[in-house]
C-alpha cells in the first residue's frame, strides 16, 4: 500500500466537465483522460459537450483542414 497518495491538479475555482460521469465537477475528481476543462465558471463547464461539438463542426467544414481530395477535384 502506497504511503502517498496521488491527487490531481486542480485549483479552487477551476470548473471541469466530466466525460465518464457525464457531470461538472469543482476540482477536477476524476482523471484529466476523462474531463474537459478547466472552465473559469460551472456555467461554461456545463455547456462542454456543446462548445465541442461546435469546434468539431467549425474543423470538419473548414476548408483548410481538409488533406484528402474530393471526388470532383481534378488534382485528385
Amino acid at each position: 500500500m502506497s504511503l502517498f497518495k496521488r491527487r490531481t491538479t486542480g485549483k479552487p475555482g477551476e470548473w471541469f466537465y466530466c466525460l465518464e460521469h457525464r457531470k461538472v465537477e469543482e476540482g477536477p475528481d476524476c482523471p484529466a483522460k476523462n474531463r474537459f476543462g478547466p472552465y473559469a465558471t460551472r456555467e461554461e463547464a456545463s455547456h462542454a459537450m456543446e462548445t465541442a461539438r461546435e469546434r468539431n463542426q467549425e474543423w470538419d467544414t473548414d476548408p483548410a483542414w481538409h488533406d484528402t481530395p474530393k471526388d470532383d477535384d481534378p488534382k485528385g
